[in-house]
């Protein structure tokens, strides 16, 4: 500790002895003043500190560009907010004022001819908690470069909004037939092949985009998913025949290195189909649907077919399998069969029982 702080430098040594020796000069040099303590380096402002952390992100996750693509949106809410104020300024109140103001607000929804409307919807907070997630990393790229300050956001969560993330939608089969009726017709069908895909596989959107023609085993009716954060998520998929049948068409007009490509980029995987799913929902009339609902729906489907949950967990991807349960939700009529079922068993043991306590000869006394 010097001047009331503290200074730490590599040795760069492996061998023990060496760096104890070294640590003592510099310690002394330190003391003598022949080594000065660096100037703390200059607080940046935010937007400064947010258009470096992109820039750096960009690069950083370039094979994961979902995860720049999520600081990218969540930076917008942010530098409206904190524009270029000094970063040492942005304390935990400030934090709290800005997550007031975000669930407050309303967010906005590509209209289905493509104007931009306020919904009456205000924003979830799960976009929020998204939105402090980016802030706290911009301020530990800041602290890596040398910068002394604080980060706002607590270690242990406890700005993080609680989310209601218990969606229960899932389509019924006349909804699927109208839905993918309805993509049917819309461009030249990449919604349609993607919604099947997921329908019968239960795969996320984003593994669906980036199918490549060689992740793909026609021999044995699979596919490999060389993508995820996890373990689990790395997974080889059995293909439906269904869905065979649409990775083999889309292998035979493959012109670049994805299945699913991006309209400018064939060597690039389409980034969404989020607005051709929007005009299916207007043309087929379904309300209340997210595209990954088609997970959802997979995942339901599954469960009411007798699919145990840890083979589901692994099918889905999933290292936890109380992560499947949010996934899993078994209909009304599932349930009814289901008690119906349980109905039946006890009768029939209660059969069995009283034929049994029939047949025993009474004990001579």
């Amino acid at each position: 500790m010097i001047k009331g702080r503290r200074v730490q430098v590599s040795t760069r040594q492996k061998n023990k002895n060496v760096a104890i020796k070294m640590e003592s000069a510099h310690r002394v040099q330190l003391l003598m003043n022949r080594v000065g303590i660096f100037e703390a380096k200059s607080i940046p402002g935010f937007k400064t500190a947010m258009t470096d952390f992109l820039s750096w992100s960009e690069k950083e996750h370039a094979a994961k560009p979902a995860t720049y693509r999520r600081y990218k949106v969540s930076s917008v809410a942010l530098l409206k907010h904190f524009k270029d104020v000094p970063l040492d300024k942005i304390t935990p109140d400030e934090v709290e004022k800005f997550k007031t103001m975000r669930l407050n607000s309303f967010k906005t929804v590509r209209a289905a001819k493509g104007r931009r409307q306020a919904t009456s919807e205000h924003v979830k907070p799960a976009t929020v908690n998204r939105e402090l997630a980016c802030l706290r990393a911009v301020f530990n790229h800041v602290a890596k470069s040398g910068v002394q300050v604080v980060n706002p956001i607590s270690k242990n969560g406890a700005h993080q909004l609680q989310e209601n993330n218990e969606h229960t939608r899932v389509l019924s089969y006349d909804e699927q037939s109208r839905y993918l009726s309805a993509a049917a017709t819309i461009g030249s069908g990449m919604l349609l092949d993607v919604a099947t895909i997921m329908l019968e596989t239960g795969m996320r959107p984003e593994e669906v985009y980036r199918i490549q023609p060689k992740s793909v085993n026609l021999a044995n009716s699979s596919l490999y998913n060389p993508y995820g954060k996890t373990k689990a998520a790395k997974r080889t998929i059995k293909l439906t025949r269904v869905a065979l049948d649409v990775l083999k068409r889309r292998i035979e007009e493959a012109e670049g290195s994805y299945l699913f490509p991006h309209d400018d980029d064939i060597n690039k995987p389409v980034p969404k189909v989020n607005n051709a799913h929007d005009r299916a929902l207007a043309l087929s009339g379904i309300e209340d649907l997210r595209l990954y609902d088609l997970r959802h729906t997979f995942a339901t489907r599954a469960v009411e077919a007798g699919v145990d949950l840890v083979t589901l967990a692994a099918m889905l991807g999933h290292s936890k399998i109380n992560m499947v349960l949010r996934y899993a939700h078994p209909t009304q009529e599932h349930q009814s069969r289901a008690m119906d079922k349980i109905e039946r068993h006890v009768a029939e043991r209660q059969i069995e029982t009283a034929a049994q306590s029939t047949t025993i000869p009474a004990t001579v006394q």
